[in-house]
């Protein structure tokens, strides 16, 4: 995996990916999104916007600027309502006229346990939930978006977040947060579902794409070797969880602590977050469970877990 910046990956730039496809860097780099969110201009004449970006004035004048008229604007895709890819969604609309489309709003998609936890008052964590996000038309899985010389399916993955969607362009994947050259993705219920997650992966395996355009990095210019060693190193943190058990019951921070000995402090949060995901999933396969909780409840963040 190379981290490296390169020579395009400059904010507020529209640089040409692909005949028909170019990005517009959005300016708000983290240790979350990377250099910053990647918004794609599809299309030549009338044009697709995939994932507008956060609420920011200098980001929604690039995009103005590069695609030179709102109203060129035909479609707008979210993939999924965190604060780094939908909020700008609703300007973009109001100047275009034209639709945003995505899964739905921000909670949809949730799984019955992930929605009693969140039911319960667990918050998730990460780049944060565009709670206010609305589209208007709702994508289900193997909807076809067609535009002015361009084709898109909308391919449901979730994981990193229930309502995700991926967007399939011929042979071409917009992979959104799902699958990233740059890093794994963060999985943090109950907005995230490792369960689903790793489904996910096997579902874009099975697309067999020869290029990803995801939401945060450069394309990913091989897409089977990516996917392949992101479920693997899921597998890896799951025996490592199931290891560190032997040990006696923990929590997810303390176990992220362990695990993660290399992780930089403030990155440690997000890590106790993918543990969290990866004991819930354990507990619906029966391999670990919470020490203390009644059967009938979800476990909390804070629960320790014991292995079975």
């Amino acid at each position: 995996m190379d981290n490296r910046p390169d020579s395009d990956a400059e904010p507020g730039r529209a640089v040409t990916l692909a005949p028909g496809l170019r990005r517009v860097l959005a300016p708000n780099p983290s240790p979350m999104t990377f250099r910053g969110t990647n918004t794609y201009i599809l299309g030549e004449d009338a044009v697709a916007v995939i994932d507008p970006g956060p609420e920011s004035e200098a980001h929604l004048a690039a995009l103005l600027a590069a695609i030179g008229d709102a109203g060129r604007i035909s479609h707008i895709l979210v993939t999924h309502a965190h604060l780094d890819h939908s909020p700008l969604a609703r300007r973009l609309a109001r100047l275009s006229g034209a639709p945003v489309l995505a899964f739905g709003a921000a909670e949809d998609g949730r799984s019955a346990r992930m929605a009693a936890l969140a039911a319960s008052g667990h918050a998730g964590g990460g780049e944060g939930v565009d709670t206010a996000f609305r589209p208007d038309c709702r994508l289900s899985d193997g909807d076809r978006i067609e535009g002015a010389g361009w084709v898109l399916e909308a391919i449901h993955t979730p994981g990193h977040f229930a309502g995700h969607l991926s967007f399939l362009w011929g042979d071409r994947v917009f992979s959104g947060d799902h699958v990233m050259g740059w890093a794994s993705s963060l999985v943090s219920p109950p907005d995230g579902d490792m369960g689903a997650y790793m489904r996910s992966l096997d579902r874009l395996a099975a697309l067999a794409p020869a290029r990803l355009f995801p939401g945060h990095g450069d394309p990913v210019e091989a897409p089977a070797e990516r996917i392949a060693f992101l479920a693997a190193h899921r597998r890896d943190r799951e025996s490592a969880i199931l290891d560190a058990l032997t040990l006696g019951p923990a929590d997810a921070a303390t176990l992220a602590r362990a695990i993660y000995a290399e992780t930089p402090p403030p990155l440690l949060p997000a890590a106790a977050r993918n543990v969290f995901a990866h004991l819930l999933d354990l507990d619906d396969r029966g391999l670990v469970a919470d020490a203390s909780r009644h059967p009938d409840t979800s476990p909390a963040f804070t629960a320790r877990f014991k292995r079975l």
